[in-house]
C-alpha cells in the first residue's frame, strides 16, 4: 500500500470545504481531473467511498466525514511543526497568534507586544480581540497560541486550558458630572442598589468580575437598577460621562478621563459590619481586584515564539513595582 499523502488530504479537505471539485481545483490552482484523481485514488487505496456523486452534486460521505476530522488534525500538526522548524534560526522569523478580551487587549497588552517586537523585529504578530468566553474557545480550538483574559472560563473548557496571572487590573466605579455621587466622592456599599447602572454583556469578563464582587458584596444583580448594557467598555464610558448612572469599568479605559476630570472614581466603604453580623469578603476597602490570565491549551504543541512571549509577561509582572505575586497559579482554571 502506497499510503496517502499530505498533498491527497489538501485536495480531500478542498473538496469537503466547497463540496464542489471545480472550485476545490481552483483554490489549490491545480486542475479539475488531478483533484479527481486525488480522490479516486484514496477510494480505491482503502476501499471507501468519501463522497456520493448525485447528479452534478457531491456529498461527503461517512467515511468522508471520519477522513475530514482526522485530516484537520494532521494538517494543523503539520502546520505547527513547520512554524516551529522556521523559528529554530533565533526567533527571526515566525508568526505568533494573540487572543485578548478587548480591555487587555485595548489597553495593557499593546505595550508588551511593542517590547517583544523591540526584540524580535523579524516576527509578526496577529492579535485578535473579543469578549474572554471568545478567546477561550479561540485558545482551546487552536486558534491562538496563547490567550489573554480578565474573565472566568466555562467549566466544559477548565480541563483544556491552563493559566497562569501575568497582571493585575482594578475594576473603578465612575459616574460622571451630572451624577449627584460626583461631588461625594464616596459611598456606602448599601447606596450601590440606590442609582441607575450601565453595565456591560454578560460574556464580557469585566462583568464577570464585577457581578462576582456584587454577590461577595451580598448584592444580587437583580437589586441593581440596570438601564443599558453595552458590549463595549468604550460605549459604557461615553454612556457614563452624558448620562447620570455609574458604572463598574477598567481602571485602565478610565484613566484619563479621571485626569481630566470628567469621570470620577467613587470609593465604596463596606458598612455591613455595622449593620449586620455578616463577615467581611476580602474586598480591602470595597475595590475589585482582577488577575489577567494568561491561557494556554494543556496538550497542543506550543512554538518557540509562545514560550518567548510567555516568558517576557512572566519576566514583565516580576519587574513591575505595582504588582507582587507570590506564586505561580498553574492548572485548572477555577470558577
Amino acid at each position: 500500500m502506497a499510503g496517502m499523502t499530505l498533498e491527497q488530504l489538501k485536495i480531500f479537505m478542498a473538496v469537503a470545504q466547497h463540496l464542489h471539485f471545480t472550485r476545490a481545483a481552483e483554490e489549490l490552482y491545480i486542475t479539475q481531473p488531478a483533484v479527481s484523481a486525488a480522490i479516486q485514488n484514496l477510494e480505491q487505496e482503502y476501499g471507501v467511498k468519501l463522497f456520493h456523486r448525485i447528479g452534478r452534486h457531491i456529498e461527503i460521505a461517512e467515511a468522508g466525514k471520519l477522513l475530514q476530522v482526522e485530516a484537520q488534525k494532521i494538517l494543523d500538526q503539520v502546520s505547527l511543526t513547520e512554524r516551529g522548524l522556521r523559528e529554530l534560526n533565533n526567533l527571526q522569523r515566525g508568526e505568533l497568534k494573540l487572543g485578548s478580551s478587548l480591555t487587555i487587549g485595548n489597553y495593557w497588552l499593546p505595550s508588551k507586544i511593542s517590547e517583544f517586537k523591540s526584540r524580535y523585529p523579524g516576527i509578526q504578530i496577529d492579535c485578535t480581540l473579543a469578549n474572554a468566553e471568545t478567546i477561550c474557545v479561540g485558545t482551546a480550538m487552536g486558534q491562538f497560541d496563547l490567550g489573554l483574559v480578565e474573565g472566568d472560563v466555562k467549566p466544559a473548557l477548565q480541563n483544556t486550558l491552563e493559566y497562569e496571572i501575568v497582571g493585575s487590573d482594578r475594576l473603578q466605579i465612575v459616574v460622571g458630572e451630572k451624577h449627584p455621587w460626583f461631588e461625594l466622592g464616596e459611598i456606602e456599599l448599601t447606596q450601590l442598589t440606590q442609582t441607575p447602572w450601565v453595565m456591560r454583556v454578560p460574556e464580557s469578563g469585566t462583568q464577570q468580575r464585577f457581578e462576582e464582587a456584587l454577590l461577595n458584596w451580598g448584592i444580587n444583580l437583580s437589586e441593581l437598577n440596570v438601564i443599558l448594557v453595552f458590549a463595549s467598555g468604550e460605549m459604557a464610558k461615553a454612556a457614563i460621562e452624558n448620562g447620570v448612572g455609574a458604572t463598574g469599568i477598567s481602571e485602565l479605559m478610565v484613566k484619563k478621563e479621571i485626569q481630566l476630570g470628567t469621570l470620577r472614581p467613587i470609593k465604596v466603604i463596606d458598612n455591613r459590619e455595622k449593620e449586620s453580623a455578616m463577615p467581611t469578603t476580602g474586598y480591602a476597602n470595597a475595590e475589585i481586584v482582577r488577575p489577567f490570565f494568561k491561557l494556554k491549551h494543556r496538550q497542543r504543541f506550543q512554538t518557540a515564539l509562545s514560550k518567548a512571549f510567555e516568558q517576557m509577561l512572566l519576566s514583565s509582572i516580576l519587574n513591575s513595582s505595582h504588582q507582587q505575586p507570590t506564586k505561580k497559579e498553574k492548572g485548572k482554571i477555577k470558577s
